[in-house]
């Protein structure tokens, strides 16, 4: 509790904490999306005109709902979402450390000399990285700002923690293969005697440091470029996608898995896992890892320039009256042409 206060109030101080800003609630933001498509169904039926965007017809001078002030906000936010549909999949491997890497480290030597190790002992190396590297980074951006120069950019950190996090599981299946081909050797863990591969578990090192690595790139480069490219009144909102993002990761791993059972008719997960087909699960994912990454480097660009940060787009409430009065009077404008015709 006492580590917990000096934390809050360090933050508080340097100024770290964040209260959003009135305006930019998510039901206000959703509805944007509903309105737009709504009133595009309607355009495709009945209206007429063209946007620069299809958010743009959620605006009240199109005949929508929402200022537009709201809608550029949610057009700032539309711009994230391949970002953080790009996160799935790298969300999928991380789940790993506590899924699929624990189960290949349950099944392996554990015995250092004459001691028992326990099976998160591995995941204190997967830590290590972060630990490591993160300070690590900030000393780097540090002195790149120092010398008045651009520092990384943020893509190019993500984009390296998917190669590693690609890189990670392609070992984790090659080291499957490996340790399915040491002989079995009886192990007691939790009162129960197990048959386990006869291959030390620290051989499963490299696969957790990769991961470590990919986590310490990706995170903070993800937050950041939420952070600096929404503006002040929908940032809460942009975060919350991303965590969003991260949880819909672990539900995506889920159905990967079932789907794969399904497929197998029960037979790819045994309850032996020497007899199982781990590795395959592991290719299978590095593969569709390697598209995931190749396909964030393809929109890439998007994310590159955060020289300009996100702004709310700021509008006097007597223009936002003239643009209410504007729409009107195109209306009656119509259907003064409309009675003309008739």
């Amino acid at each position: 509790l006492l580590l917990l206060a000096l934390i809050a109030i360090h933050m508080m101080r340097s100024n770290l904490t964040y209260k959003p800003k009135k305006g930019g609630s998510l039901l206000t933001t959703l509805g944007v999306f509903l309105n737009s498509f709504k009133m595009c169904c309607l355009h495709y039926r009945y209206l007429s005109g063209q946007v620069a965007s299809w958010l743009d017809r959620a605006k009240e001078n199109n005949g929508g709902r929402y200022s537009e002030t709201h809608v550029e906000n949610a057009k700032v936010l539309a711009k994230l979402f391949p970002l953080y549909g790009l996160q799935l999949l790298y969300r999928v491997c991380l789940t790993q450390i506590p899924s699929g890497y624990y189960i290949q480290t349950m099944s392996s030597n554990l015995h250092l000399k004459d001691h028992l190790l326990p099976i998160a002992a591995m995941n204190v190396i997967s830590i290590l990285p972060l630990l490591l590297l993160a300070p690590l980074m900030e000393c780097v951006m540090t002195c790149y700002l120092s010398m008045e120069k651009t520092p990384p950019a943020p893509v190019k950190r993500i984009t390296l923690g998917h190669a590693c996090a690609t890189l990670s599981v392609l070992v984790a299946g090659l080291t499957e293969l490996q340790r399915k081909s040491y002989p079995l050797v009886e192990q007691t863990l939790s009162g129960k005697l197990l048959q386990v591969s006869s291959m030390p578990c620290f051989q499963l090192a490299p696969q957790y440091i990769l991961l470590g690595l990919a986590e310490a790139l990706v995170t903070p480069a993800c937050s950041l470029i939420s952070f600096q490219l929404t503006p002040n009144h929908i940032r809460g909102i942009a975060l919350h996608f991303l965590t969003l993002s991260y949880g819909g990761g672990c539900f995506l791993g889920a159905f990967i898995i079932q789907l794969m059972y399904f497929l197998s008719g029960g037979s790819f997960y045994p309850s032996t896992l020497h007899d199982g087909n781990l590795e395959r699960f592991f290719f299978l994912l590095a593969t569709l890892m390697a598209v995931n990454t190749l396909a964030f480097w393809s929109v890439s660009y998007r994310y590159v320039d955060l020289s300009v940060q996100g702004k709310a787009l700021t509008i006097s409430p007597l223009t936002e009256k003239l643009l209410h009065y504007k729409a009107c009077l195109r209306f009656y404008d119509t259907v003064d042409c409309t009675d003309c015709i008739l």
